[in-house]
């Protein structure tokens, strides 16, 4: 089993923003029109910074992200902890931690202090030391994780 950047690996890449769509986004009429897009999008820009897989055997057993906004109401913070996921079938094996972990290392690899996330998770994201800083208009509680 290893973490690995999926950035500009096409196959996980398309497997990432399946799965993204389906756990946070809507219902596409052409969903891989979508998923086209979303690859250019995600190599040319600088909006995702880096998308990591934890993969075994060739199958990709989750991911998290690294974004440089992803909240409308708080665009004064950057970089934001995004996208953490693990296949259902694979909860409950501490993958979230080591997917965690390696989001971490990379961020502070790129040098950053602190990252930023959102979430309506009740005492999850405590769990590696995220720090509460407010609930958003949205009623999503916001998060900081110190790099230092």
């Amino acid at each position: 089993m290893e973490v690995i950047s999926i950035k500009n690996n096409d196959l996980y890449l398309k497997e990432y923003i399946e799965l993204c769509n389906k756990e946070w986004g809507r219902k596409r009429d052409n969903l891989d029109e979508y998923i086209n897009l979303k690859i250019k999008e995600i190599k040319v820009t600088n909006k995702v910074i880096e998308v990591l897989g934890l993969i075994n055997n060739n199958e990709m057993i989750g991911f998290i992200s690294l974004f440089m906004e992803d909240d409308n109401e708080r665009k004064d913070l950057s970089p934001w902890y995004a996208t953490m996921y693990v296949k259902e079938k694979y909860r409950g094996n501490n993958y979230s931690k080591i997917l965690n972990d390696s989001l971490i290392k990379k961020a502070k690899e790129l040098g950053y202090e602190k990252i930023y996330l959102k979430s309506n998770l009740i005492n999850y994201y405590e769990k590696f030391n995220a720090k509460y800083i407010e609930t958003l208009n949205n009623g999503e509680k916001l998060f900081y994780i110190d790099l230092k």
